[in-house]
């Protein structure tokens, strides 16, 4: 079998072409979304704890505003790569349309290496960086958050510099932040939430009973322990688990509340009394009813998706499933939730965040949740509709729907005049 071409920059212009085309609409919505709007490149110095000084290189690719402002993670990492920007901020326009959130995509960060600096020289590193691009970003503009290797932390000192900058409070400009400084309560738990719901309104859709539904998680991390434990709470089953260390199973069920508090003592979820050892591949083909990959990306591919098990497969990790495997888990009747439906709950609390910052007014877990369940239900119904409509498969239906939606703009903002 010859390999699949991943590069995901093609991969993301390839789906958006297939989506114009088969929606019939205007050309220009595809030259207009292929490539970002614009990309910033800064390089900035600064001062290390030893007294030298250093030069660090970020970026930011915004995609398109034509539903609102950009919006999208900022990672410190040492390799910061323009196409991996250019792509992940498209995904992020697409995601925003999907889930009905006024956004549009932005993606970036500054090429570092977090685990050989101290706190003391990546705040300085945040300061700098928010200061370099302080004219391309803010509430109006370009809405950053965390992103791989930052964290709350990061967010409020860019905030704080960014405020510096504009000479008032700016809580608005970046979401992600800790509580006391404009945070959102909900935002932790909000990417597996997010997978719980639509994973949830499918299992309704194609008429299962949860109190039958086995589960096998990849990735007991944030996203997959959190949504062990709302499955669980559900009724559904957790038959398997893993993470970085190990994989475990218990056709019986593992209880994902205890599960956590052994991985919390033990580092791993290894050894866990009462199950048996699972690797990774064997985790991925097991025999169960829903498979959540919330690990890594290209997890399954045209070389496994013939052996997966799940019926439905709900995406909390960014792109687990490559386009060749799509192809063959839709051919043989597996619903799979697109990362660009099922973690969306991420991105609309970050949303709820950013509307709370400009009036100034919050609201609690219980009001953020039903919001977003609102949101999530509203989004897995209308890519549903979409994909029996025209008969395609999850991810390209929630294109479908994010490209209408972004032409629809376009046309009513006299851009394809």
């Amino acid at each position: 079998m010859m390999a699949e071409n991943l590069n995901i920059f093609k991969i993301v212009q390839n789906q958006i072409k297939e989506a114009v085309k088969l929606l019939g609409i205007d050309f220009t919505v595809y030259e207009i979304l292929k490539e970002p709007d614009r990309v910033i490149e800064v390089s900035f110095p600064v001062k290390m704890d030893d007294g030298s000084i250093k030069v660090f290189k970020g970026l930011r690719s915004q995609h398109s505003n034509a539903l609102g402002p950009y919006k999208g993670g900022l990672r410190f990492h040492p390799t910061v790569e323009l196409d991996e920007a250019k792509a992940l901020s498209m995904w992020m326009t697409i995601k925003c349309a999907v889930v009905g959130v006024p956004y549009g995509g932005a993606k970036g960060g500054v090429e570092c290496n977090p685990k050989n600096l101290t706190e003391r020289e990546q705040e300085r590193i945040s300061r700098e960086f928010i200061k370099n691009i302080a004219s391309d970003v803010g509430p109006e503009k370009d809405i950053p958050a965390p992103d791989v290797y930052t964290n709350p932390q990061v967010m409020a000192w860019m905030m704080d510099e960014f405020s510096k900058v504009r000479g008032y409070n700016n809580f608005g400009l970046i979401t992600g932040k800790p509580l006391i400084v404009g945070g959102s309560k909900g935002r932790s738990e909000a990417t597996g939430r997010g997978c719980v719901i639509v994973t949830r309104e499918a299992i309704k859709a194609l008429e299962y009973d949860m109190n039958d539904v086995r589960v096998a998680i990849q990735g007991f991390g944030n996203a997959g322990s959190v949504a062990a434990r709302l499955l669980h709470d559900l009724g559904a089953k957790i038959v398997a688990c893993n993470d970085s260390s190990a994989g475990i199973y218990n056709p019986d069920g593992i209880d994902p509340y205890d599960l956590l508090e052994y991985k919390s003592d033990m580092g791993s979820v290894k050894n866990y009394p009462g199950t048996q050892e699972v690797t990774n591949d064997e985790l991925l083909t097991l025999d169960c009813d829903v498979l959540i990959p919330a690990a890594l990306e290209n997890q399954i591919t045209g070389e496994n998706a013939q052996n997966i098990k799940a019926k439905i497969i709900g995406e909390a990790a960014n792109g687990p499933t490559t386009p060749e495997a799509d192809k063959i888990l839709f051919e043989r009747g597996i619903l799979t939730l697109p990362d660009i439906l099922a973690n969306a709950g991420g991105v609309t609390v970050s949303y709820f965040e950013w509307v709370q910052n400009l009036m100034n007014y919050y609201w609690t877990e219980q009001e953020v949740n039903e919001r977003m369940e609102q949101m999530m239900m509203e989004a897995f119904e209308a890519c549903y509709k979409t994909h029996l409509n025209y008969g395609v498969h999850m991810r390209l239906a929630a294109y479908l729907l994010a490209v209408q939606r972004l032409g629809e703009a376009m046309r009513i903002r006299g851009w394809l005049d």
